[in-house]
């Protein structure tokens, strides 16, 4: 069954979701990036070249000719799915595929449409019963 795991009170989801691809891959995980959304995809596309500010994180879209060969796939679809370690969700609904995964990441930040979205998130997944471990950023960040 699928592991879930919410990060809430994130600053900035797209260079958290960054941060994450770039530690999978320092412990040689695949990663797939879920963002329906063609705009929001492509700015994260654009950032993965950008972060870390000292290194590189080999990616491509899901539908490349380089995607069976890249460690992190960024899907605007379900379509391509090439492994299934590790989903990153990045759109404010369940991804209908996600069960296909071993794990999947949550990203929340703390505004109060997201927060929402992530609620109705938890109680799906909670009410499927997936194990779900909750990590609050705000609190990390604190210290």
């Amino acid at each position: 069954m699928t592991r879930i795991d919410f990060y809430t009170k994130v600053d900035d989801k797209l260079r958290f979701a960054c941060r994450l691809c770039a530690k999978a891959l320092s412990q040689k995980i695949r990663v797939n990036v879920y963002a329906p959304d063609a705009k929001l995809a492509e700015r994260f596309d654009h950032l993965l070249w950008q972060e870390p500010a000292t290194g590189f994180i080999p990616h491509c879209h899901a539908e490349s000719p380089l995607a069976a060969e890249t460690p992190v796939l960024i899907h605007t679809s379900e379509s391509a799915l090439l492994h299934d370690t590790l989903l990153i969700n990045l759109d404010a609904a369940w991804p209908p595929f996600f069960s296909k995964f071993q794990r999947l990441i949550e990203i929340v930040s703390g505004e109060t449409h997201d927060t929402a979205s992530a609620r109705d998130r938890f109680r799906f997944y909670r009410d499927r019963g997936y194990d779900i471990s909750t990590h609050d950023m705000g609190v990390a960040h604190e210290r």
